[in-house]
């Protein structure tokens, strides 16, 4: 089974997790704090990563941002208890693939995981496009533009995916949320948007007038070309 690393400085919240996930079989490696986190990340290549915002030596943020530096794809999954969306937002701009926001459902989190780790093994199905002037890589989850260099996360990769092979036609948000995440994962409408605002910031050249990747009032998103 995978192994999971939970990176989250509350005692009795870590260990909610950790016996939930061991009891799916999973096997759990722990951190208290963000420095520890990272050093356990870069040397056991854990297959999934839990990770919380809030923790002290270095906040979730800076982890994800060293982890993706270094080079790792490994799933990252924020946990915060702050819903307000310029942190929801920066943290998949960092790179993580998802966030939960606490409290959370244990099953609600359990069936993120899987999804998650189901994501991170499928084989990909195409490889390079162009969007504008970013230039997507689909296998890597990289977006050159501009000079830079941005991670994209698995969801926002097969948010992408979704809405470019519909080039033109609006996508509900349901259908993103039950194809990507899938009903037992417990998301919801916001999760769509948050991804889709930090996509915007990673391939549109004025993420706040959008040109490709365009909201359909009442209904959802387009992409065009």
């Amino acid at each position: 089974m995978p192994r999971i690393l939970i990176a989250e400085d509350e005692p009795d919240m870590l260990m909610g997790i950790r016996d939930n996930l061991q009891f799916e079989g999973y096997e759990v490696l722990e951190a208290a704090d963000g420095a520890q986190a990272l050093d356990i990340a870069k040397n056991q290549r854990p297959d999934l990563i839990l990770l919380d915002i809030m923790m002290p030596k270095m906040d979730g943020f800076e982890v994800c941002r060293g982890i993706r530096e270094a080079g790792f794809s490994v799933p990252i999954i924020m946990l915060t208890a702050r819903s307000q969306e310029v942190d929801v937002v920066r943290g998949l701009e960092m790179g993580a693939d998802d966030y939960i926001t606490k409290p959370f459902n244990i099953r609600e989190l359990l069936a993120r995981v899987k999804v998650a780790l189901r994501h991170a093994g499928a084989a990909p199905t195409s490889k390079m496009i162009q969007i504008g002037d970013a230039k997507v890589d689909l296998v890597k989850g990289k977006v050159e533009r501009g000079g830079e260099t941005f991670n994209l996360g698995f969801f926002e990769i097969e948010m992408l995916k979704m809405l470019t092979e519909n080039a033109e036609v609006p996508v509900q948000r349901n259908d993103l949320l039950n194809k990507i995440w899938g009903l037992d994962a417990f998301p919801t409408n916001r999760t769509v948007d948050n991804h889709i605002v930090s996509l915007r910031r990673k391939i549109e050249k004025d993420p706040k007038n959008p040109q490709h990747i365009i909201t359909v009032h009442t209904i959802g998103y387009k992409f065009v070309p």
